[in-house]
């Protein structure tokens, strides 16, 4: 599935642009609930997985490059001890209080076995 930029994403990316929000780094998530990202959608909707925890994206570490209209940040590794269902991920605000975007893994879920695991996300937002 391809990224969604929820409405209250939207607004808060505005106010971001605009300077009518101060920013600050965003934290990428995994969600274990069977969620499909909708426009509606507000960060509740998803049950986020908190261990591993949220990892932090540092603003200044993301790659923009303007002539193919694409920002990316390295991929991020998730280690998980136990088992878990990954279904996508969500970015939010560094307080993890606003869904900025959300992403279902097209190949997912992703199912953790008893022993741990990985999840590796490489966050990718297309300007176009």
């Amino acid at each position: 599935m391809a990224l969604l930029v929820p409405n209250v994403g939207e607004t808060e990316m505005l106010k971001r642009v605009l300077n009518a929000a101060t920013p600050d780094d965003v934290k990428i998530h995994l969600y274990s609930d069977d969620q499909t990202p909708a426009e509606a959608d507000v960060i509740g909707d998803y049950t986020l997985i908190t261990s591993p925890a949220a990892i932090t994206l540092t603003g200044s570490s993301w790659d923009v490059t303007t002539t193919a209209g694409t920002a990316s940040f390295a991929q991020q590794t998730f280690t998980f001890t136990t088992t878990a269902t990954a279904y996508g991920y969500v970015i939010t605000n560094a307080a993890g209080t606003t869904l900025l975007w959300s992403e279902r893994f097209s190949d997912g879920p992703y199912s953790i076995p008893s022993g741990g695991g990985t999840v590796k996300v490489t966050p990718v937002i297309a300007l176009d």
